[in-house]
């Protein structure tokens, strides 16, 4: 058992966990819904993410099912930062799942499909005594005491807890559907009249330091409709912490007696935002309470994280998806409300969606062979036919796994036109995957015909693409071509972001006029000052440590939470490539390179001409490739060594 000084986890929640299909269409019924969209779900699924976005260390224990819909919410876990040790797979039973729809902010249509779902198949011996105990608080919900099996693993868990010393936390989270007291169709319904359901949570009140719920969630556990009496009940057998949530009027916390008002207890300020979906609040509230209670702070400030993560739950759709990072919540109470429909604050946005992105990419390593009109050629060359190129890029994709074997950081850009099998080939490999959108050498910028003329074609990309395209932009074009080409990119950026893909934006100023030390800083910062915020620039090797400089700090002026840069190669030879690797490693904003015909130029002239077997080719790429890894491994190694020189002079 972990002693108190060394757990090494903030929380460990306990309970539901499903998958939440949510309607995009809001305003209608869900009867009408057309399609929806996938995310987590279940209280502490939900709790367990939102508290890791606030940073704290969190865990949870539940079951999944040994399918496509468990792997995802493990997968999600993971990528959130939830420790998932306690995540059992139930080879038996099916994840659950649930329907919802946002009809509007008073009606939220869901249906249950839990039948003995995985979950709820959580038992005494998925409670490890030793997991429980690195932990600084385990919370539960009242949920998984409906049902006799769920409920001996969530007291195992709470004994040991009070046992350790560690803190207790309940959130009520009263769902009378899940108690067998409405029908599959009430799955909105928030409270029905039930003795047995009351003595059931008061049975296990006095085990806990922290009890949250909504006004009509104390009414069950207090078993009265008049609040204050319901709290003075729970008060009785509990001397937990009450805080009972107020809906658009905050919240209330109680340490001791219970006064006679509501507006007596400790608080913290409310937000004036607009209700777009009260689905998921009450999880983001606990989250942003629980990052107060456990890093020690008072309780209105406790409160006043907890309201504003439920503001932003409450303006966003999804639940999981809506909550802030810790960066974006103090970013929040820092500058205030500007506009109350947060999901269409433009800057609050940007924020929300770049502290919380999936996946860490320090170094990048990126293997291109997105090209097409440049395949073309050699394929016209040689004198042999174009169908041959989906084959080559097949070959290339090999070629970039075998070195991606070597460990973490690789990637590839491959298209969908001519090189779909190689795109679909790389799905789930682990690689960063970047996709072109623009005409092959179009300027002004154009797209391929798959993105079609409203970009509506990302909506089948597969969510691990990153959108990239690549526009010929000089500062001295002429208004009209400026105008044309701005347009162009602030669509697929748009286009990208509504489509919640990844945007790569790639600029060549050099190969549409004369460049200096500042051009490809004024086009970055156009484009910033249209609204257009890449996760990624894709920038030429710049000539010169001064303009690399420029160039960074004005990126970090716009966007301190930018992925950062990758170097193109412009098909150099490989010395060339090093000397400008040797400049551009000395940046940290610049990850690594993305490159293409150095790697595979001469192979594919070779291969196209018949004079190199499948094999070989693969092989020479494979080389190649990871030669140029070294190359740039070196490079930031000495420009780090370099750095650290500098400063101890």
């Amino acid at each position: 058992m972990a002693e108190a000084g060394t757990r090494d986890l903030d929380l460990i929640t306990i309970g539901r966990s499903s998958v939440d299909l949510y309607g995009d269409q809001i305003g209608g019924r869900l009867e009408d819904m057309g399609s929806f969209s996938k995310y987590i779900g279940g209280s502490p699924t939900n709790i367990a993410a939102g508290s890791a976005r606030l940073g704290l260390k969190s865990a949870l224990i539940t079951r999944v099912g040994d399918e496509h819909m468990g792997r995802f919410i493990r997968e999600q876990l993971n990528a959130e930062g939830v420790d998932t040790t306690g995540v059992i797979t139930d080879r038996e039973r099916l994840t659950a799942l649930v329907i919802l729809g946002i009809r509007d902010e008073n009606t939220f249509p869901l249906i249950f499909y839990r039948q003995d779902c995985a979950d709820m198949a959580i038992c005494e011996d998925d409670i490890d005594p030793d997991f429980i105990g690195r932990a600084k608080c385990v919370c539960v919900t009242g949920t998984h005491l409906s049902n006799p099996r769920t409920e001996a693993a969530v007291l195992k868990a709470l004994r040991i807890a009070r046992e350790n010393g560690q803190l207790t936390a309940l959130d009520v989270d009263y769902r009378p559907n899940l108690w067998g007291l409405a029908g599959h169709g009430d799955g909105e319904s928030r409270y029905i009249e039930s003795s047995k359901v009351t003595a059931k949570l008061q049975s296990t009140l006095h085990l806990f330091d922290l009890i949250v719920g909504t006004e009509e969630e104390f009414h069950i556990a207090g078993g009265t409709t008049d609040t204050i009496q319901a709290l003075r009940n729970v008060r009785k057998v509990s001397q937990a912490t009450l805080v009972c949530k107020r809906g658009p009027m905050g919240a209330a916390a109680f340490e001791g007696d219970i006064p006679e008002s509501l507006d007596d207890g400790q608080t913290g300020p409310g937000f004036p935002i607009e209700v777009f979906n009260v689905l998921g609040a009450g999880d983001g509230f606990i989250s942003g309470l629980l990052r107060g209670w456990l890093r020690g702070e008072d309780w209105p400030t406790a409160l006043t994280y907890a309201n504003a993560c439920g503001a932003f739950a409450v303006s966003r759709h999804g639940c999981t998806p809506a909550y802030p990072s810790w960066e974006e919540l103090q970013f929040f109470l820092k500058r205030g409300v500007v506009r109350k429909d947060l999901r269409n604050d433009t800057e609050l946005e940007q924020i929300h969606w770049s502290t919380n992105r999936r996946g860490d990419w320090p170094q990048m390593r990126v293997f291109a062979f997105d090209h097409r009109m440049q395949l073309e050629e050699i394929a016209d060359e040689a004198g042999t036919t174009r169908e041959r190129i989906a084959d080559f890029k097949e070959l290339c994709l090999s070629a970039a796994m075998e070195v991606a074997a070597d460990g973490s950081g690789y990637g590839i850009l491959c298209d969908d036109r001519l090189g779909r099998r190689a795109l679909h080939g790389a799905a789930g490999s682990g690689l960063w995957i970047g996709r072109p959108v623009e005409w092959p050498g179009s300027r002004p910028l154009r797209f391929e015909p798959e993105i079609g003329a409203d970009m509506g074609g990302l909506r089948e990309w597969a969510r691990e693409h990153v959108v990239k395209s690549l526009v010929f932009y000089h500062p001295d074009d002429d208004a009209g071509m400026r105008a044309e080409q701005e347009q162009a990119v602030s669509a697929i950026a748009a286009a990208a972001r509504r489509n919640n893909l990844e945007f790569l934006l790639e600029i060549i100023p050099s190969k549409a006029g004369e460049v200096d030390d500042e051009t490809t800083a004024k086009v970055i910062q156009r484009f910033y000052d249209i609204g257009v915020y890449p996760d990624w620039w894709k920038l030429e090797p710049l000539r010169t440590e001064q303009a690399w400089e420029i160039t960074c700090s004005t990126i970090v002026r716009n966007d301190a939470h930018t992925r950062g840069i990758v170097v193109l190669g412009l098909d150099a030879p490989e010395a060339e490539l090093a000397e400008s690797f040797a400049i551009a490693a000395r940046q940290p904003l610049v990850k690594g390179f993305a490159v293409g015909r150095t790697i595979f130029g001469d192979v594919a002239r070779s291969w196209f001409a018949g004079s190199l077997e499948d094999s070989a080719a693969v092989a020479q790429m494979a080389s190649n490739y990871r030669r140029l890894c070294r190359i740039w491994d070196e490079a930031r190694a000495n420009a780090g060594k370099g750095i650290a020189q500098g400063e101890t002079a």
